[in-house]
């Protein structure tokens, strides 16, 4: 018997899922695939975080559809799909387009020209807004709205002819052990998850959003926590955007409405450039700054171990790393102030930390994260120049220490706002505040003020280099919308 195969990524959802409503219209039996792939789980930008969160999915799709619709195995995509062919016949594939880095490429085009082979029709469908191939912005935006207010690609599940006999090559409860709960506090993965937290955001914990989004405290409530459910497909971007759209008339939330649907536009625009220059993984978009000087060497390991583990000496920064390592979690402000720091304070390269965030993001989107971190780290040539001060971040966004103190307890009888900048305590009220800087606590891995100045002079020399802005110009073409 042959299967309409919907080969399941960061789509982890069964509604509002065109492949799987393509599946569905082609009369054969569904059935539905997820693997987990030995280069996914060795890749260094993911975690156990990532596959606990794909297994919840996973799960809640499995409560939805009979038990043998769904075959989850852990083995590469390629060894898979030839594995199915010959026992059932693919009668076709259904997918997403995956907006992801350049080994599940490579795995794509490996898997597209298998399938040309074997007379197998893949149908992939559009990921949100994003258009594969495109090489400049005309009408970008009215096709991003068009999408967006476009009807949802729901199927009825109850009219679904599932594939549920024949031989299986894996299911869930065969490997739900393989992926223990790693140590933390993380969102729980799954379509019901998803809904359950938008529906709190609308019933009043976002009312606030517009005014908490940059607190790294109150973001923690205030903002939608949608982005892990984006992420990872178990929602859709047009199901988010069309909620908005659904409430848009709810009193005393227009400004936090707005301040929401314009971050949804925003999550396209970095993806739709990442798709359309995907060397950006490994290289700075901006080539003029290939010979930016950076720190190197065990001094620069040195500096590197300090920030990932949050012991740099910068309260606002260790804190927003730790509670990264616990939660997965942390509001753009933060982490826009953490690479910012990377790359100017401490002067390293800013692939010296991609992957390690990416690790700790929960919501880790491979287009979002490699574009926004070119964009914090100042070398794009085409965005403002933002060098973060920690101390002030810390004392306008975390005004009484709660946030501190929260995830450094070394800190917490240090009152504001010294305790952004305790290296400023004297002898005599580190032994009045129960602390001893280098003991309890590090003392800064720099200077700030001096690392401020050397950033700030360094960015704008290079700022004014004739490559640099010749690129900057090849750049605004190619990724900018036009007015």
């Amino acid at each position: 018997m042959s299967v309409a195969l919907v080969w399941l990524k960061r789509d982890l959802r069964l509604s509002d899922h065109e492949p799987l409503c393509r599946a569905v219209a082609s009369g054969h039996p569904v059935l539905l695939l997820y693997c987990f792939e030995p280069m996914l789980l060795e890749d260094p930008h993911y975690s156990p975080r990532h596959w606990q969160f794909v297994l919840q999915s996973l799960q809640d799709i499995q409560a939805r559809v009979p038990h043998a619709a769904l075959w989850v195995c852990e083995q590469s995509a390629l060894q898979t799909l030839q594995q199915i062919h010959a026992d059932h016949q693919i009668a076709g594939l259904y997918s997403h387009q995956e907006i992801g880095l350049a080994n599940t490429f490579e795995r794509d085009k490996a898997v597209a020209a298998w399938c040309r082979e074997e007379g197998i029709d893949w149908l992939e469908s559009r990921s949100g807004a994003v258009q594969r191939g495109l090489r400049q912005r005309q009408s970008w935006d009215k096709q991003w709205q068009k999408t967006m207010r476009s009807i949802c690609a729901t199927p009825d599940l109850s009219q679904v002819n599932w594939f549920t006999t024949g031989k299986s090559i894996g299911q869930l409860h065969d490997i739900q052990q393989r992926f223990s709960a790693p140590p933390g506090n993380y969102q729980p993965g799954g379509e019901s998850q998803a809904q359950r937290v938008l529906d709190e955001f609308y019933q009043g914990r976002g009312k606030g959003y517009s005014y908490s989004l940059s607190s790294p405290l109150l973001s923690q409530q205030a903002c939608s926590r949608m982005s892990a459910y984006l992420a990872w497909g178990n929602i859709s971007l047009r199901q988010v955007y069309q909620s908005v759209l659904a409430h848009w008339q709810m009193v005393g939330w227009r400004r936090t409405l707005v301040a929401f649907s314009s971050r949804l536009h925003w999550h396209c625009h970095f993806i739709q450039k990442f798709e359309s220059e995907c060397e950006m993984q490994f290289r700075h978009i901006n080539r003029g700054y290939e010979q930016l000087p950076r720190c190197t060497g065990e001094e620069a390991q040195r500096r590197l171990h300090a920030w990932e583990t949050g012991n740099t000496g910068i309260p606002i920064v260790d804190a927003c790393m730790k509670c990264l390592i616990e939660t997965g979690y942390i509001n753009f402000r933060m982490r826009a102030m953490l690479v910012s720091f990377l790359c100017h304070h401490l002067e390293l390269d800013w692939r010296a930390g991609v992957a390690h965030l990416a690790r700790l993001f929960l919501d880790f989107e491979p287009g979002i994260h490699y574009s926004q971190f070119q964009m914090q780290a100042g070398v794009t040539g085409i965005n403002t120049i933002r060098i973060y001060n920690p101390v002030k971040q810390g004392e306008e966004k975390d005004p009484d220490g709660e946030f501190v103190k929260t995830w450094l307890p070394a800190l917490r009888d240090i009152p504001p706002p010294l305790v952004h900048q305790p290296w400023a305590l004297s002898p005599m009220e580190q032994l009045m505040y129960g602390i001893e800087l280098g003991k309890d606590y590090p003392e800064p891995i720099v200077d700030l003020k001096l690392s401020y100045k050397a950033a700030q002079e360094l960015l704008w020399q290079w700022r004014k280099k004739p490559q640099v802005k010749k690129e900057a110009q090849r750049i605004l073409k190619r990724h900018v919308r036009p007015s």
